[in-house]
């Protein structure tokens, strides 16, 4: 097997897609050969220098309507299995990763991992603010943190709808695993004018099943689960990258960074690969160097 400081490019792109469709970590060294040393310490620098480019890359975005949602997993063991000396530590049981969307371009600007409460609210609304260059139409479920949130980050300059989703009883014999049947959904204005046509979270819970089908760390019914959070980070970053800046989104035939005026060309793995030699290069300088 081959040891980290002696990949080629095109080995860690090799690597890099089989993590980015889905596979594990022991099944990317089973598919490409590597050591499992190898693939985790790519996954982190990697993960690492998504996570730099992107929040460089992704600022002064001129998106329209965006939808936002709280996806679950865990680290190190299921919330009732964490240790008594590890409990309430963040990173031991469960973590939610918020993710946002622009229904136009279908680009991520942001997330956040942390808990489900005030504070990771507080912090991830202050993130996406931070992007926008203009006035958007925000779409969130009802949970109550996200009121206090926006309205911090965004004062009045935003239109704000929450859309809230009734579920009827669960099937019968099947309680566990199958989701209940949406009876109904009420939405309404909370900030400003939201268009009552545009009140929607459809693109980012389709977001969240694209990501629970793309990080095995995410895979319910798993031991594939992350068992330190950094990891789990490292993955995330790399999984945004992938979808914004590599995966021609299908509903509108480019990538979302290109849509979203942030790209100017399709990126290869190996060109994210690259950013681990490239760690300082602007988004500017990054396309001029790959564009001769």
């Amino acid at each position: 097997m081959v040891s980290m400081n002696r990949l080629t490019n095109k080995e860690r792109a090799q690597i890099l897609r089989s993590l980015v469709e889905g596979n594990s970590i022991r099944g990317t060294v089973r598919i490409t050969g590597f050591a499992k040393n190898t693939v985790s310490k790519l996954l982190a620098d990697v993960g690492a220098a998504c996570l730099d480019y992107q929040d460089k890359a992704l600022t002064g975005l001129s998106c329209e309507r965006i939808q936002c949602d709280e996806i679950w997993s865990f680290c190190y063991s299921k919330d009732k299995n964490v240790p008594a000396d590890k409990k309430g530590e963040f990173g031991y049981g469960d973590v939610w990763t918020w993710t946002s969307i622009c229904a136009d371009t279908k680009l991520v600007p942001c997330w956040s991992l942390g808990n489900r409460d005030a504070d990771t609210a507080n912090e991830f609304m202050q993130n996406l603010a931070g992007r926008l260059s203009n006035r958007v139409q925000l779409t969130t479920d009802g949970f109550k943190a996200y009121l206090k949130a926006v309205k911090g980050a965004f004062g009045t300059e935003i239109d704000y709808a929450k859309l809230i989703k009734i579920y009827g009883p669960a099937p019968e014999g099947t309680k566990r695993y199958s989701p209940p049947k949406i009876v109904d959904a009420k939405c309404g204005a909370v900030f400003g004018n939201p268009d009552k046509s545009h009140i929607s979270t459809s693109y980012v819970e389709r977001q969240n099943l694209t990501m629970r089908m793309s990080m095995r760390r995410f895979t319910r019914l798993t031991n594939a689960f992350s068992k330190k959070v950094e990891n789990l980070s490292h993955a995330v970053s790399l999984h945004f990258m992938y979808y914004n800046f590599c995966r021609v989104h299908k509903s509108i035939k480019t990538t979302p960074a290109m849509a979203a005026g942030v790209a100017a060309h399709v990126w290869t793995l190996e060109e994210v690969a690259g950013l681990m030699d490239n760690p300082t290069l602007s988004q500017k300088e990054f396309e001029n160097a790959n564009s001769n």
